[in-house]
């Protein structure tokens, strides 16, 4: 036994009585079942420690094997209420409302509730297995707390509860309960006297402090490979705790454990090799059929990776307040005035631009009603509830009032935001001053008032303008007429004309035919200003259009040795337009192309049937063309490309030099 330290060995009568008295304790622990069923609650167990919000950031190889997920699956993903019975989390979650008077959130929130206020708590649950299969499972649950005592996370550890019940019986009667302890190397497990001297050390200690279970056993207690400073503080700590002195030692490792109470804490431990890694220790007192403690059971698990979780947190967190110094530089850069309202339309942030806007501070913005600066305080508190009930606003006018008087027009623009839980925190607002852009759209709507005055003046001078014309070549139609009918008589009559009467009739019917022509464009033309212009779309005959066009145009073209040729056609061929339109464009094009062609030259006609079921008509002649400054004065009225001088009296439209299609 170990004295003071110093191991001694016991030898002769007092070794037998050593061995008789182990023998008889052993058959006491075997016989009452103690240790059995605290090992039963404590293998194979799954260990899940959480942050302080309930996402995970321990998932050990119980877990694992237990649930069917690796720990990357799960680690700062999800919380264990998400792998839980969602339906037992909500009847839980009320039961608990209703036994501690308090209103409980489904999710993780239920699970940890008694353990975040210090009350004991273990409770079955249904787990969820990452293959869809369900499972009871029995669950521990502490709350991990810092020096200052402020909670940090949550460790929940749990066990089949299924596959314990199945296997409780047989493994007891099969005397194999023990081996298969010994055999997990999932956790330390180390069983104790009442004195505290080490009685069973299993696989998962030997593996974890490095120590053969022949080296510790009856010989030493936890305490000496925990670390020493760290058990005097705890002694110290439970004799303020508990009010009583507590020896530093094993005493201050199970003094909680021996009164009843649950017990887990953080230690460290020292290996063999002198290492040291920090532990989670759960301690249960051993105890007879008569409540008698008998022993002690301490099961621990390699927090290393823990801490380095939070070490990786710490790092998170800085990183957080970077960003969160980061956002607040944006916010503040902003050149409108932001804040962010709860729910109800309280302030609960400014920036500068809003302290300028409203000449408050931002201490004395935030809690104030934000209806409170505006000038219809009404109108600011629909535009809260319009947010939270479109989620969204934009362009929504109100004016702001400033302490000192000073009213502002601003474009106040919206949106709801959340927690991460999305849970509804309240509404983020941008306020922008229109002032400036205000007056410029008055101004503008005045000038724009201005411009349709005008607009409708030139409309109607327009309209005038185009009565005028049609009147006009009404007019100027009806004497010509009468000119060009007694031109034709002379020039028929009898007696005939000399030669140099007939050429003063021709010059006369020539200019008086052109002059007829300019005066019909100038009568369509009008019609197309005053509206006047109609199109009748029918099915029309493009062979019939085609012939009458030939029948017309092959006389003057064979005056001027002009070779035609026009596109024969095997079928019939139908389009839907105005007949009179359609003749029209082709007769002014085909007269262009033999107008302006050279002396022997020639005009081809083509019908080519497109892939939108359109049929396109080209034109081309061996014509002089037009020069690209020519092309961009098509289609302009009366505008003959500077063939005004020239032999020419023809139509003022010429399409396109070489090629024209329609």
């Amino acid at each position: 036994m170990k004295k003071g330290g110093i191991i001694s060995t016991p030898t002769g009568d007092a070794r037998r009585a050593d061995g008789i008295t182990e023998v008889r304790r052993q058959e006491t622990l075997l016989k009452t079942g103690a240790l059995q069923q605290a090992i039963l609650n404590s293998a194979n167990f799954s260990s899940i420690a959480t942050d302080e919000k309930g996402v995970i950031q321990i998932f050990n190889v119980g877990a694992e094997r237990m649930l069917g997920y690796a720990a990357a699956e799960v680690i700062n993903k999800i919380t264990p209420a998400d792998i839980s019975d969602p339906l037992e989390v909500i009847a839980r979650a009320k039961a608990l409302s209703v036994e501690l008077g308090t209103e409980i959130t489904p999710g993780f929130e239920a699970l940890v509730f008694k353990a975040s206020r210090g009350i004991e708590d273990i409770y079955e649950l249904t787990y969820f297995r990452k293959d869809g299969s369900r499972f009871p499972a029995i669950v521990s649950v502490t709350a991990l707390r810092d020096d200052q005592a402020a909670i940090i996370g949550y460790l929940l550890i749990g066990t089949d509860n299924t596959a314990r019940k199945k296997a409780e019986e047989a493994l007891v009667q099969a005397g194999a309960l023990q081996n298969a302890i010994f055999n997990s190397a999932n956790f330390s497990s180390i069983a104790t006297d009442e004195k505290g001297v080490i009685q069973i050390f299993n696989v998962g200690a030997e593996r974890m402090l490095g120590y053969a279970a022949a080296e510790v056993m009856n010989k030493i207690t936890p305490a000496d490979i925990s670390d020493p400073q760290e058990v005097i503080a705890r002694a110290k700590a439970l004799s303020v705790e508990l009010g009583t002195e507590i020896t530093p030692g094993f005493e201050a490792l199970v003094f909680k454990a021996s009164r009843g109470i649950e017990d887990i804490y953080e230690l460290t431990y020292f290996r063999k090799d002198g290492s040291r890694f920090p532990a989670i220790v759960s301690v249960t007192a051993l105890r007879d059929a008569q409540g008698t403690i008998i022993g002690y059971l301490l099961i621990g698990t390699d927090n290393t990776a823990r801490k380095q979780v939070e070490a990786e947190q710490k790092k998170l967190d800085q990183r957080l307040r970077d960003q969160q110094f980061y956002t607040r530089s944006l916010i503040e850069s902003n050149i409108d005035a932001l804040m962010t309202t709860d729910p109800s339309g309280i302030i609960t942030d400014v920036n500068k631009q809003m302290e300028a806007l409203t000449g408050c501070t931002r201490d004395e913005l935030i809690g104030a009603p934000f209806k409170n600066y505006f000038t219809d305080p009404a109108r600011a508190e629909a535009g809260i509830k319009l947010v939270l009930g479109e989620k969204k606003i934009t362009n929504y006018e109100l004016t702001a009032r400033a302490m000192d008087g000073k009213e502002t027009v601003v474009s106040y623009n919206a949106t709801t935001f959340y927690d991460r839980e999305r849970t509804l925190q309240g509404v983020f607002a941008a306020a922008r001053d229109v002032t400036e852009r205000k007056r410029l759209d008055q101004v503008l709507q005045e000038k724009n008032v201005a411009l349709e005055i005008a607009t409708s003046v030139s409309k109607k001078a327009n309209l005038a303008k185009s009565v005028f014309l049609s009147s006009m070549s009404h007019e100027l139609r009806t004497p010509l007429n009468a000119i060009l009918g007694f031109a034709q008589v002379m020039e028929s009559g009898l007696p005939a004309p000399t030669p140099s009467q007939r050429r003063n009739l021709e010059q006369i019917l020539k200019a008086g035919w052109y002059l007829l022509e300019l005066i019909n464009e100038i009568l369509d033309l009008a019609r197309i200003e005053s509206g006047k212009a109609t199109m009748s779309r029918e099915s029309v005959s493009l062979v019939d259009v085609m012939l009458e066009c030939r029948a017309m145009i092959e006389p003057q073209a064979q005056v001027r040795g002009i070779a035609m040729t026009f596109p024969l056609f095997d079928t019939p061929h139908f389009v839907m337009a105005d007949r009179t339109r359609v003749k029209q464009v082709l007769i002014n094009l085909l007269f262009n192309a033999i107008k302006y062609n050279k002396p022997e030259g020639s005009v081809t006609v083509e019908c080519v049937l497109t892939h939108q079921d359109l049929i396109r008509i080209t034109i081309r002649d061996t014509g002089a063309g037009m020069s690209a400054e020519q092309l961009s004065q098509l289609f302009q009225p009366f505008n003959r490309m500077g063939k005004e001088a020239g032999p020419e009296e023809g139509h003022r439209h010429r399409a396109g030099g070489d090629q024209a299609t329609c």
